[in-house]
């Protein structure tokens, strides 16, 4: 190692601040298996011209093609890593390298191309390699207008693949986040996701595949990105953040293997405090049948961001979980604070086999219009109906 990176080392380790330089497979939290199929890929040169990264941002989608492009482009491939010192690595690690391109959403009211917005997509990467689409909204714009793929870019995607290699090796094109594009531009690149120029390689990223046109993903090799494992995700946030054991599982549980979820549950000393006290005031207004409450409580969480309503959502899920655990004295109550331990005390038993799936379906039905930018007020109002309707279930 150099001592550039000797130093770099060092100082994350003993500031504690995170900065990331490039992506290498060890750096990608858990999906060993999934590491381990990119680099027998490469290594059979057997690599698809066009794959589809399939999973949500947390599991890691982006840094294992960040990861998978650096070994693909490594002078001196290790055995399970890229050699990180070598010139195509150096530049790799910078986010520079002149063969590989990168496509995102812009908002379209400001720029019609992704290239000006370069330095911040190199900057929020080099900040956290596992980041939102939220996140990158507000990267880019203080209205938080939506960003999406549009028309102008497709035919600097065709121009740029269209051009020889400067290195003479692969070209590679990464679109991240190609479920926001949009149908123009899905259209336009369909010839040269079908018949690419030689040695070209085409990285789509996305977590629904059901916004996608069917006429791309056929024309793609799909790699799913499971969630991560709750003893890799455990491990690795009481390692990075020095949190204690049973603190790390909690918030792995909570997580449900999804990185971005726990660094955001760590990052915030009340969040889980927020969304305990969310919970409880649901439960209670939903079990009194008081209309007006449950409509107050869907106006104040309409007014949170959509990363911290997803959040509550995957709360509630953790809740209930363990609401069924306490009642069949499965054991694992070690996770919950004292405060939640107290609550399940009495409300356990109103959550049993009777209607924990009903609870489960609607809250993840909840999840999923959130995610297609549903207006969350009416989400979460249909939330607290169903909860006052199954709750007298059990």
């Amino acid at each position: 190692m150099d001592t550039k990176n000797i130093f770099i080392n060092f100082f994350i380790k003993k500031v504690g601040i995170c900065l990331i330089l490039g992506m290498f497979f060890k750096d990608v939290i858990g999906q060993n298996e999934l590491k381990s199929h990119l680099i027998r890929e490469i290594k059979n040169e057997k690599v698809s011209h066009a794959q589809l990264f399939l999973g949500q941002s947390g599991y890691g989608t982006l840094p294992l093609a960040l990861a998978f492009i650096q070994y693909l482009f490594c002078e001196n491939k290790r055995e399970n890593d890229s050699c990180g010192v070598c010139a195509s690595c150096k530049k790799n690690l910078d986010l520079q390298h002149p063969d590989i391109h990168f496509t995102f959403p812009i908002v379209l009211a400001e720029d019609k191309f992704c290239d000006p917005l370069l330095p911040r997509w190199r900057e929020i990467i080099k900040e956290k390699p596992y980041f939102s689409y939220e996140d990158w909204t507000e990267k880019i714009d203080k209205k938080l207008r939506k960003p999406v793929i549009g028309t102008d870019e497709s035919a600097q995607i065709v121009r740029k693949l269209a051009l020889k290699s400067y290195e003479g090796g692969y070209k590679v094109l990464l679109i991240w986040k190609a479920d926001e594009m949009n149908h123009v531009f899905a259209n336009k690149i369909l010839k040269i996701l079908e018949e690419p120029p030689e040695k070209t390689l085409i990285i789509l990223i996305a977590e629904n595949q059901e916004n996608l046109l069917q006429t791309i993903v056929s024309r793609t090799q799909i790699v799913k990105i499971p969630f991560i494992l709750q003893s890799e995700l455990s491990a690795h946030i009481q390692n990075k953040f020095s949190l204690e054991s049973s603190l790390a599982d909690s918030i792995a549980s909570q997580s449900e293997g999804n990185y971005i979820q726990a660094s955001y549950l760590i990052s915030g000393e009340d969040i889980q405090a927020k969304n305990r006290e969310i919970f409880i005031q649901l439960m209670r207004c939903a079990f009194k049948k008081n209309a007006i409450d449950m409509i107050n409580w869907a106006e104040e969480i309409s007014q949170f961001g959509k990363e911290k309503q997803k959040n509550f959502l995957t709360y509630s899920l953790y809740m209930l979980r363990h609401c069924l655990l306490k009642n069949y004295q499965m054991g694992m109550l070690s996770m919950l604070s004292k405060e939640e331990e107290e609550f399940l005390k009495n409300f356990a038993r109103f959550i049993t086999n009777n209607n924990i799936f009903k609870f489960y379906d609607f809250i993840n039905q909840a999840y999923f219009f959130l995610d297609r930018n549903a207006n969350p007020k009416l989400v979460f109002t249909n939330m607290a109906f169903n909860s006052m309707r199954y709750i007298h279930l059990a």
